[in-house]
């Protein structure tokens, strides 16, 4: 009985050990994006709410190592507070754990699946899961689930295999978390109010085509 006891134990603590062992393919993606000092990029803008129609938008993006990326736009372009930061610098804020939670198919490419936890209760991130190419070492999806301001997914795509950056992110998210100024939309902007009372889901997509890229290594 004892034995049978020692093993359970042994069992348990290799499980602990291994997930709070730090995944080595999320390291070499962090080193990745840590070489990356300041980047800028033109980005194209659509947004795709079943009950909004506004048409296609253009934004300046910017982006310092251990900043948020910053969006500029001369027209009202209607973004999300969270969501589009895919430099995922908030996850390595504060310190975590990682769970590996095994492969998954996704768009006909076999991606490494893992969890990360966060450990440090000022973090606002509850749980992330990330789909990983890991042989070349970049994030493909990404699923965020926050304290404060709900859970939304990132969807990246890469113009080349040897990419650090994508060329097209699509942000998912809760449109009631947008908190819309409907007022300050613009004339181009068409709002179905009626649609909008009627739906008990509301939730959108946008979608970010990146080009122009101005990157700086370090």
């Amino acid at each position: 009985m004892m034995r049978i006891v020692y093993c359970l134990l042994f069992l348990l603590s290799a499980q602990v050990i291994r997930a709070q062992k730090i995944d080595a393919d999320l390291i070499r993606i962090k080193q990745r994006m840590d070489s990356v000092k300041h980047f800028s990029a033109t980005v194209t803008l659509d947004l795709d709410v079943p009950f909004i129609r506004m048409p296609t938008k253009k934004a300046q993006i910017k982006y310092t190592k251990g900043s948020r990326m910053k969006f500029s736009s001369q027209d009202f372009v209607m973004l999300p507070k969270r969501g589009l930061d895919f430099s995922m610098n908030e996850i390595f804020k504060h310190p975590f754990i990682t769970v590996d939670r095994g492969q998954e198919k996704r768009n006909g490419k076999t991606l490494k699946v893992i969890n990360v936890i966060p450990t440090d209760a000022q973090s606002d991130l509850v749980l992330v899961t990330l789909y990983m190419d890991a042989r070349a070492s970049r994030i493909m999806e990404s699923e965020i689930n926050t304290r404060k301001d709900g859970s939304y997914t990132l969807l990246m795509q890469y113009a080349a295999a040897n990419n650090i950056l994508p060329n097209y992110v699509e942000a998912a998210f809760a449109i009631e978390r947008l908190k819309i100024p409907f007022n300050f939309m613009g004339k181009d902007t068409k709002i179905d109010r009626k649609k909008m009372r009627s739906m008990d889901t509301k939730t959108g997509k946008i979608k970010m085509r990146l080009s122009n890229y101005d990157i700086k290594l370090g």
